[in-house]
């Protein structure tokens, strides 16, 4: 498709495709924050609950490239 290989293409779209959703997940939890009127705690809490998973993705990338390389 478009001249790429389909690695090319799921490599493209893991890297950039899924860092684009994660910001958007983040830019939807800090507006429901917002509407809701939570306060600077609440976003917080907001923040951290809806957000951990997040932060579990990448954490599992980060040790996974400490541990054994990029592959």
């Amino acid at each position: 498709m478009f001249g790429f290989t389909e690695e090319q293409f799921a490599w493209f779209g893991m890297t950039f495709g899924l860092g684009a959703f994660m910001l958007y997940m983040v830019f939807i939890i800090l507006n429901l924050a917002r509407e809701s009127k939570a306060g600077r705690f609440g976003t917080f809490v907001l923040l951290l609950g809806l957000g951990l998973g997040l932060v579990g993705f990448l954490a599992k990338g980060v040790i996974k490239f400490f541990l054994s390389g990029i592959e």
